[in-house]
């Protein structure tokens, strides 16, 4: 599993012209599934989301996780995330299926609001339109394979 982090001010993610989920400060996800993927590792990696020190502290340090921060999450489905780009059109073999990838990505969702969260999200497979304003700019790229 692969999650792009990203710190945010503000994102949204659209359908059709419509908004279904927007966030203030927080973190912007992008989440990816490989076959093989497990319940395990989601967690592993909502954990490893929901614990990222990135958030500035009174000194101005990334001190600061967030919760302690008041940080919300908006988390969207990324297949592309797992593209094989060996040549110049990429293939996504790697990607899981929907039929595993939908409930990782929900079980992900789930975790994180668990631990007291609010999680917006987009809608898995659909055609979406992402939107953010990147603050720092900080971004985690968090694989699974190095947790």
């Amino acid at each position: 599993m692969r999650a792009v982090v990203t710190r945010v001010t503000e994102a949204s993610v659209a359908i059709d012209g419509k908004i279904v989920g927007q966030i203030g400060k927080g973190f912007l996800v992008l989440l990816g599934v490989r076959e093989g993927d497990t319940e395990e590792i989601a967690k592993k990696i909502a954990d490893k989301i929901c614990g990222l020190r990135v958030f500035e502290d009174e000194n101005g340090k990334m001190n600061i996780n967030p919760a302690d921060a008041g940080a919300s999450l908006l988390i969207v489905s990324q297949f592309t995330l797992y593209a094989d780009c060996k040549s110049r059109r990429p293939g996504f073999s790697n990607a899981a299926r929907p039929e595993t990838a939908i409930p990782l990505y929900e079980l992900v969702i789930a975790e994180c609001r668990a631990r007291g969260f609010t999680v917006e999200t987009g809608e898995f497979g659909a055609d979406m339109k992402v939107a953010s304003v990147n603050d720092g700019p900080v971004t985690i790229l968090l694989d699974s394979e190095e947790l």
